[in-house]
């Protein structure tokens, strides 16, 4: 009948629906799945981030990379290369281009157990004294070279430096024909003694330099001498002339301490400023070792350094004898 037919067309459009429903439906469930933020922490809920730090200390627990190199494998990206020369090898070597004939190596003749024979060395004190010491214009500097003489020094030698070294003693000749020698330094060496005219004819000499010697007689002095050092030798007050420093009239430093004088080397100079006889075996003085005890209206500006220190004396006991001088000796008043 009508009405049959109608049913039956209408059950027919329910079912068809139910399926097209039930195709379009699957997708969208999955589309659905993919999108849902709560399967993507469901991945992280083990990770804990509250307490996340980077230090150096917890870098390699934050970070495993033990098995780099089994998770990453690269060996399919690219092929494999094997290094060689720059340039490949030929195959044929007659392909080599013709540079032609070079000369042959020269072969090198075997030693021979015979050395060539060297000169025996020079003496050091027969060496030239520009080659032994350093010269450098007018000055000769031989410091340290274990000298155990004066060298021949060259005629125009105006400084001369021979200090630690062995020099045991001066000779006359050590200094013959030095007439613009001015400056002497022979400090720390073994000199024990020198020649009574080791010095006297030297014209321009103006500083000798002997502390750290063992000398125990001083050498006649040139004229012109400004400066004696002797300190630290072993000079007694028989080692000196007698009136050995009254001629100089232009000796200003005259510094014998450390040695073994009983007396002060008076008369002194008037030109003399600076006296050092600290560490001696000095006793007692004049009155006229520094002034004239007759005319008490003398001033001696000059000597204004005077050092006694280290003596056995008693400076209190000789007030007449400062009266000339600007200040008091150093040394025990008492």
């Amino acid at each position: 009948t009508l009405a049959g037919c109608r049913m039956r067309t209408l059950a027919w459009l329910g079912i068809a629906s139910l399926c097209l429903g039930a195709a379009w439906a699957v997708p969208a469930k999955e589309k659905r799945t993919a999108g849902n933020p709560k399967a993507d922490l469901a991945l992280y809920e083990n990770l804990d981030l509250d307490n996340y730090d980077l230090t150096l200390d917890n870098y390699g627990e934050i970070l495993d990379l033990n098995n780099y190199e089994e998770l990453y494998d690269y060996g399919d990206l690219a092929p494999k290369v094997e290094v060689g020369t720059l340039a490949p090898r030929p195959k044929d070597p007659m392909a080599l281009p013709n540079l032609g004939t070079t000369a042959e190596t020269p072969k090198l003749k075997p030693p021979t157990t015979a050395g060539p024979v060297r000169p025996a060395p020079i003496p050091v004190q027969f060496l030239p004294s520009c080659l032994l010491c350093l010269c450098i214009s007018t000055s000769v500097y031989c410091d340290d070279t274990d000298l155990e003489h004066i060298p021949p020094l060259p005629p125009e030698t105006t400084y001369l430096y021979a200090r630690f070294n062995r020099i045991g003693a001066i000779r006359a000749s050590d200094f013959t024909g030095l007439k613009k020698l001015k400056r002497i330094d022979l400090t720390s060496n073994f000199i024990s003694w020198a020649d009574a005219d080791a010095f006297r004819l030297l014209p321009s000499l103006q500083e000798l330099i002997l502390p750290e010697n063992r000398l125990t007689a001083l050498p006649e002095l040139p004229r012109s001498i400004v400066r004696l050092d002797a300190r630290l030798n072993r000079i007694p007050s028989t080692g000196l002339r007698p009136e050995a420093f009254r001629d100089l009239k232009q000796l200003q430093f005259l510094h014998l301490s450390d040695n073994q004088l009983d007396y002060i080397p008076a008369p002194l100079p008037e030109s003399l400023r600076s006296l050092h006889l600290q560490n001696n075996n000095i006793q007692t003085m004049h009155e006229d070792t520094f002034c004239n005890s007759q005319d008490h209206s003398q001033i001696r500006r000059a000597l204004e350094d005077i050092r006694l220190d280290g003596n056995p004396i008693n400076l209190s006991l000789f007030p007449n004898a400062y009266f000339c001088l600007p200040r008091l000796p150093t040394g025990h008043f008492f």
